[in-house]
């Protein structure tokens, strides 16, 4: 989703926690700066709820003690920085039913103590790039997270440049994430699900 920053004054995890501004705006906490969460456009959130659905259908099929959940539901701590707190919202979150059943009263926020999530998703926008590409490997892979997809699907970038169209695939190796990206009709290895065969085409377009 689109970010800018909108407060320069630093906060920590817990007032994060308990912001609000009297808009219905959501932030991201980047190592102690506010960053607010877009209005995301209406492919990027067809792309959220196409592999949230199809991560749903494979978690029934398989039995697992899993759900997938999208757009905000679910935050996930990152280890401080300096002093700085930075806490992420993934764009889909694969967690455990039973860790999403304990938030049920309190903030859903997957703390560092807790299990880390089997497998977290970021759509990439316009002006995200580095955020997701960067920031956001560095600090899943410090969390453990064995995998991570990144979807880039957009026309162009920040600089009006065309965009690589492509999912990125990093899977957690020996503390470091192993890369692999697929384009147009290649299909993706989740190792998540091993069985889900979907084309990159199918996923940036967000349809079978």
């Amino acid at each position: 989703m689109m970010t800018t920053t909108v407060a320069p004054q630093l906060v920590t995890f817990e007032e994060w926690l308990t912001y609000e501004d009297g808009t219905d705006t959501r932030y991201e906490l980047d190592r102690g700066v506010l960053v607010e969460v877009g209005q995301a456009r209406g492919r990027h959130g067809d792309i959220m709820e196409f592999l949230s659905d199809q991560f749903k259908a494979e978690i029934a099929r398989l039995g697992y003690p899993w759900v997938s959940k999208m757009g905000g539901q679910v935050a996930v701590r990152v280890p401080q920085v300096g002093r700085r707190d930075t806490s992420r919202v993934p764009d889909v979150v694969v967690l455990p039913r039973d860790q999403w059943e304990s938030m049920a009263d309190r903030e859903a926020v997957i703390e560092l103590h807790e299990p880390e999530p089997p497998l977290v998703v970021e759509v990439v926008s316009t002006g995200t790039e580095i955020t997701d590409h960067r920031k956001k490997r560095a600090e899943y892979n410090i969390v453990g997270i064995p995998c991570y997809v990144l979807v880039d699907w957009t026309n162009v970038d920040q600089n009006k440049k065309p965009v690589d169209k492509r999912v990125t695939v990093l899977t957690l190796c020996e503390g470091l994430y192993d890369e692999e990206v697929y384009r147009d009709e290649q299909v993706v290895f989740i190792p998540t699900f091993p069985d889900l065969k979907l084309t990159a085409n199918q996923i940036i377009q967000a349809k079978l």
